[in-house]
């Protein structure tokens, strides 16, 4: 039914979504004719393409899953941090979520009066906005999308966006009156408990951000420990489960290699150190073993062929292929289980002092990503390297933990809890010194890149703003560099 369903709203995705300013309306064929049924999983869709595609590429590279096959020069920009707005990094994500998610979202609340469907689009609407202000701080919300009347919206603090999106969704939430919904949901086929509980792990979220961005401490905490007493979270992942593997149909990170006609991507040192030092079962989900020696290996950040290695050695068998095979037809994950359950962990373990209930927590969002992997031996690695009792530094294992269960998940939102935790830590050795040294390598910590536009010891902490933004929009800040922080980031 959902593969039906995607073939049908993606040709209205392709008309309603075509301008890449976010004040003008889509050019809708009828909009008489395009009901919330059908526009409502086009706007989860555009929020899907975001988080699934480009997101899911840079948030790779920057959360050091990804590095590029080393005879490869396809991302040389992303792997090097040569960003500014010129290189469109963020155009894409920018256009689907104004242009696509957010106008259809705002069109919808024009032709139904009905509580659960309006809440359901408050729900997806918090996650739109909770993406643009963790790429770029700054973003219209208070005077975007209201088209020609206002061509020029001003950019809000990512504080007032994220503060007002929260009392969207309780306003929202607070509307329900028991009504179910009528539009088409593809995500919890009109579960108004399961959109509660969406909801309430968005809120979490966020709340730990601003939290840790020292805004209203004492408040978002007592929040943060109110919702995981409360429980009331959604059950299973949150995923965008519409691709099938059919030229066309595919999932937009396996359409990119499709489309080169080449897979460009392979491990990162990092996650492959990591995943090899604690004898992760995990590790054969998405690496392939290297043909040198048949073990799992990474790839430098920003190391280039000549750079670093020499012409010897620098071969595509040296590391190890992500398997982008695997993701032809794989769901995208908007929000899993093990991503609360972590949440829950931490709030647990840092707010209620509660080690027992921490440790519960940990250990069900391990499992969590196990079994949504198909992985066995969650158990024995629970007993082994990942044991929460063993862990000297609990919290870090935790983060490390939760970095690793990201992996191929939602590489957004790891690259955001790089930034709020600080964890991985940043090796101090460089990229060079440790290919020289391997032994004084901690693994799992996070590489500046070799070679850096940036200048070495720097990683990404934010985007650029989009050029269709600085093109359309009078009102786009002054430019930022990919080292300047969100304004969560205080660290």
């Amino acid at each position: 039914m959902k593969k039906i369903l995607y073939s049908a709203f993606a040709g209205l995705l392709t008309l309603s979504s075509c301008s890449l300013d976010i004040n003008d309306d889509p050019n809708y064929p009828s909009s008489d004719n395009i009901t919330p049924s059908l526009q409502f999983p086009a706007a989860i869709n555009s929020v899907a393409d975001a988080v699934g595609s480009q997101l899911f590429i840079y948030g790779g590279f920057f959360s050091q899953y990804f590095e590029q096959m080393p005879e490869a020069n396809q991302y040389n920009d992303i792997a090097e941090l040569n960003l500014d707005e010129s290189k469109d990094l963020f155009t894409r994500p920018y256009r689907y979520l104004y242009a696509g998610a957010l106008q259809d979202l705002k069109d919808i609340t024009t032709k139904t009066n009905n509580p659960a469907d309006l809440f359901a689009v408050a729900v997806i609407r918090a996650q739109a906005f909770q993406l643009l202000v963790d790429n770029t701080s700054e973003t219209p919300y208070t005077e975007a999308l209201q088209g020609s009347a206002n061509p020029n919206p001003v950019y809000d603090d990512g504080k007032v966006v994220f503060e007002g999106i929260l009392k969207e969704l309780d306003d929202a939430e607070a509307a329900l009156d028991g009504s179910v919904m009528e539009m088409s949901d593809p995500l919890f086929d009109k579960s108004v408990s399961q959109w509660k509980g969406y909801a309430n792990a968005l809120r979490l979220r966020i709340y730990m951000k601003l939290i840790d961005g020292g805004v209203n401490v004492a408040d978002y905490t007592a929040k943060a420990k109110a919702l995981v007493a409360a429980g009331e979270f959604f059950t299973g992942d949150v995923k965008w489960d519409v691709y099938s593997p059919v030229e066309g149909q595919f999932n937009p990170f396996y359409g990119t290699k499709f489309e080169l006609n080449a897979n460009n991507f392979c491990a990162a040192y990092p996650i492959a150190a990591y995943m090899n030092e604690t004898a992760d079962p995990r590790i054969g989900y998405a690496m392939v073993r290297r043909t040198s020696d048949n073990t799992y290996a990474g790839q430098l950040p920003g190391a280039k062929q000549g750079n670093i290695y020499d012409a010897a050695s620098h071969k595509n068998n040296t590391v190890s292929a992500i398997n982008v095979e695997m993701t032809k037809d794989a769901p995208i994950y908007l929000f899993t289980q093990s991503e609360v359950q972590f949440l829950i962990a931490e709030v647990e373990y840092r707010f209620n002092n509660n080690a027992a209930a921490a440790k519960s927590a940990y250990e069900a969002a391990v499992q969590a990503d196990f079994a949504s992997r198909g992985v066995a031996g969650a158990s024995d690695f629970l007993a082994a390297a990942g044991s929460w009792d063993s862990a000297s530094d609990k919290l870090h294992l935790l983060y490390m933990q939760k970095w690793v269960a990201f992996f191929m998940r939602n590489h957004m939102e790891a690259w955001s809890e790089i930034r709020r935790n600080d964890v991985p830590a940043l090796s101090p050795y460089s990229a060079a010194q440790i290919n020289s040294a391997p032994e004084s390598y901690t693994p799992g910590d996070l590489i500046a890149p070799d070679v850096n536009y940036y200048g070495k010891g720097n990683i990404a902490m934010r985007v650029p703003y989009s050029s269709a933004s600085r093109s359309y929009n009078k009102n786009t800040p002054s430019a930022k560099q990919v080292s300047d922080k969100v304004f969560w980031d205080v660290k």
